[in-house]
């Protein structure tokens, strides 16, 4: 079985035990989430819509942390113009704990 979860704009498919990197939520470390689930799927039928309105996928937050540096470099050439800055984007680790219906 395996669900479609919705966090940030973005939709991840899921199973019970998946570790996930998801963007960044105010909870602490230990503390349960529950997130919107878009699509439900186990042997052979899949639920859409109005059909996984009380589905819930359940998770227990992991880590709070920050992904690799990323290094943003402009220029303009010719005009002796340039900037350098990096950026680490926070993400939250969670751990699907169970999918219900």
């Amino acid at each position: 079985m395996y669900a479609i979860i919705e966090n940030g704009g973005k939709q991840y498919k899921v199973s019970e035990g998946d570790v996930l990197k998801v963007e960044k939520l105010g909870a602490e470390v230990g503390q349960e989430v529950t997130f919107n689930v878009v699509m439900l799927a186990d042997e052979g039928s899949v639920k859409v819509g109005e059909e996984v309105a009380s589905a819930k996928v359940t998770a227990t937050v992991q880590a709070q942390d920050k992904y690799k540096k990323i290094i943003v470099f402009k220029y303009k050439p010719k005009k002796n113009e340039r900037k350098k800055q990096g950026h680490r984007q926070p993400f939250t680790a969670v751990k699907i704990e169970k999918i219900t219906l």
